[in-house]
């Protein structure tokens, strides 16, 4: 029987909030930050498309386990609709499926607006990762099939005009829930408005307990690396491959804690020595007179780091994942 081998980097866990570029794929870009930081292991929560840009949370190491946190939490999008047609892809990627030579009003737009608002339904662009019969939807869709998305629940918190640069376009800002589409938020509105409409710029601004002041450009990043290499000198560098970079702390210190994700969470924290026996998979009572006696979902502290997430009965935590524990 073979022997499994040594994973492949350094264990390190936390959260980059990368802004990601236009023309980046999602799956790129992680690709890109596990080899500068040289992790293990890597994922992000939430998908933009290569045409997008901003925010991208991406994890490493234990930190994955608090992806599904970030996912479900609401996300605030800055996205330009150009009205007078509408695309297959619904943005600029795809042919124009059908035009018009009217041109709206702020006035209709607002009026429109107010029916897109707190829990819609919504049927999601072709061209997206929706899994129908297994298949990606984009891959059906690139294969020439027409498919039947349904419609789904949605929730848009908050949808507002930025502004109207001109005629022809309209910059707005949504607050949204899991599973909205941008892009299929301006498909139908231009067909409301009888002019059609597709989206030509999208940033994603926040996504869950993340927000700009976090976000980190791949160039500052790759500055970062770059810092690294010079601090072992030029021919520690051009030894091999895996000497590009030696002293990881420039990268590091761009790495949030794994308990950055759970902001919307009660946090308990712990003593030293609450925290090993909470690492070994043990509940501890809390202590306080503030400490809740229930709570369905909690995370703990300790050690200077998330310890674990779990619930609170009869006033004791009770770990359920548990962070770098034995």
């Amino acid at each position: 029987m073979a022997r499994r081998g040594k994973p492949k980097g350094r264990p390190i866990s936390g959260w980059v909030i990368l802004d990601k570029p236009k023309g980046l794929g999602s799956t790129d870009a992680v690709s890109k930050l596990k080899w500068l930081y040289f992790a293990q292991k890597a994922g992000h929560a939430g998908t933009l498309d290569p045409l997008a840009s901003g925010m991208l949370p991406i994890a490493f190491g234990d930190a994955t386990k608090t992806v599904p946190y970030v996912m479900d939490g609401q996300k605030v999008y800055r996205f330009t609709v150009r009205w007078g047609a509408e695309t297959a892809t619904d943005d600029t990627e795809g042919p124009v499926l059908r035009a018009s030579d009217l041109r709206p009003e702020q006035a209709a737009i607002e009026q429109v607006m107010h029916a897109y608002r707190g829990e819609i339904s919504q049927v999601p662009p072709q061209y997206s990762a929706i899994k129908i019969d297994g298949e990606r939807a984009y891959d059906l869709a690139r294969g020439g099939e027409s498919v039947e998305i349904a419609a789904r629940g949605v929730t848009i918190h908050r949808l507002d005009i930025v502004s109207m640069p001109d005629a022809q376009t309209t910059i707005f800002e949504a607050e949204c829930g899991k599973g909205t589409y941008v892009r299929a938020l301006a498909r139908d509105m231009g067909r409301d408005l009888g002019c059609f409409g597709h989206v030509i710029d999208l940033r994603r601004l926040s996504v869950g307990a993340f927000d700009e002041a976090d976000m980190v450009t791949l160039e500052e990043l790759e500055a970062a690396a770059d810092e690294g290499r010079e601090t072992l000198g030029e021919e520690a560098v051009t030894a091999g491959a895996r000497a590009r970079v030696v002293d990881f702390t420039p990268l590091d210190d761009y790495l949030l804690d794994a308990s950055e994700a759970l902001g919307e969470l009660y946090e308990v924290s712990l003593s030293d020595e609450q925290s090993a026996r909470v690492l070994s998979g043990n509940p501890v009572l809390l202590r306080g007179r503030d400490a809740p006696a229930f709570c369905d979902e909690a995370f703990a502290t300790g050690l200077g780091r998330l310890i674990a997430i779990g619930t609170i009965e009869q006033g004791s935590f009770h770990p359920r994942r548990v962070f770098g524990g034995r």
